[in-house]
C-alpha cells in the first residue's frame, strides 16, 4: 500500500496557514485535487495558487466553519469543482487569551468551541453525508496534545480538543461498515503563526514552551502534514478512530523536567 492519492478529491478547512496550508499542499503532491477552504478568502487563495505553481491541482474557497451553510456549500464546491469528495481533514482552529477558568470570558469560551469543536461536527456531517452515498472515504480531524491532556489557562482549547477526539472515536464506530475511516491528529507544538500569536516578542515565553520539547525543538507543519496525507492513504487502510500524537514525544514526557 502507497499514499498515492492520485484520482482523488480532499477538503481541508483552515488551509490559508499552518498546519492547514502544509496539509493542503501535501495532498496535492500525493496527487489529489484539493479545495483550499479558509474564513480567510485571501490566504485561501494564496495557499491555492502556491500549489498550482507547484504543478498540482487546487482550488480556494470561502468557509467559516461556525455556519452549516458555509460547510455544505464548500462540499458542494468540491464535488462540483473536482468530481467528488474522497478525503478531508477539518483543521479549522482557534484559541483564546489565556486564562484561568474563573477568569475565562464566556464569550471567548463560546467561540473556541464553535470553531475547534461545532465547526469540526458541521464539516464532518456535511462530508459523511456525501460520502455514505458515494463509496466512503477518509476523514482526519485535528486534535492537539491538548485533546489527551490538561494545560492550565488554556480551558477552552482543551476542553474543545478533547471533544474533537470524543467527536472521532464515536463516528469511526458509527460508519466503520460504511468504508469511511475517521480519525485525528494531536500536533504538538508547531512553529505556526499559532504559536507566534501565542508568545509574540517574548523570548522567556518561547524559551519556556521550548522546555516541553524532549527533542529541544518545535516541530514543522509538515511533521504534521505527512502524517495526515498517510491516515488518508490506503496505507492506513485498517486504521480508523485513532488519535495520533505527532509531537515529538512531549504528552509522553509531562511531569518530567526538561533541560
Amino acid at each position: 500500500m502507497s499514499s498515492d492519492l492520485a484520482g482523488r478529491v480532499a477538503l481541508v478547512t483552515g488551509a490559508a496557514s499552518g498546519i492547514g496550508r502544509a496539509s493542503a499542499a501535501a495532498l496535492a503532491r500525493a496527487g489529489a485535487s484539493v479545495v483550499v477552504a479558509d474564513a480567510d478568502l485571501d490566504g485561501a487563495r494564496d495557499a491555492a495558487a502556491a500549489i498550482t505553481r507547484a504543478g498540482h491541482t487546487a482550488a480556494a474557497a470561502r468557509c467559516d466553519v461556525t455556519h452549516e451553510a458555509d460547510v455544505e456549500a464548500v462540499v458542494a464546491f468540491a464535488v462540483e469543482r473536482y468530481g467528488g469528495l474522497h478525503l478531508a481533514h477539518n483543521n479549522a482552529g482557534i484559541g483564546a487569551p489565556p486564562a484561568l477558568t474563573v477568569d475565562v470570558d464566556e464569550a471567548d469560551f463560546d467561540r473556541v468551541l464553535a470553531v475547534d469543536l461545532t465547526g469540526v461536527f458541521l464539516c464532518m456531517k456535511a462530508e459523511i453525508t456525501w460520502m455514505l452515498d458515494h463509496a466512503g472515504g477518509a476523514i482526519v480531524n485535528t486534535s492537539s496534545g491538548a485533546g489527551l491532556i490538561g494545560y492550565p489557562t488554556a480551558g477552552p482549547y482543551v476542553a474543545a480538543k478533547h471533544g474533537v477526539i470524543g467527536l472521532t472515536k464515536t463516528a469511526a464506530l458509527e460508519y466503520v461498515r460504511r468504508n469511511i475511516r475517521v480519525n485525528a491528529v494531536c500536533p504538538g507544538t508547531i512553529e505556526t503563526p499559532f504559536i507566534s500569536d501565542l508568545v509574540g516578542d517574548d523570548d522567556r515565553a518561547r524559551a519556556a514552551l521550548l522546555r516541553t520539547q524532549p527533542g529541544g525543538a518545535f516541530g514543522a507543519p509538515d511533521d504534521v502534514a505527512n502524517a495526515v496525507v498517510w491516515l488518508c492513504s490506503d496505507a492506513a487502510s485498517f486504521v480508523t478512530g485513532t488519535a495520533l500524537t505527532v509531537d515529538g514525544g512531549a504528552v509522553e514526557a509531562q511531569g518530567i523536567l526538561l533541560d
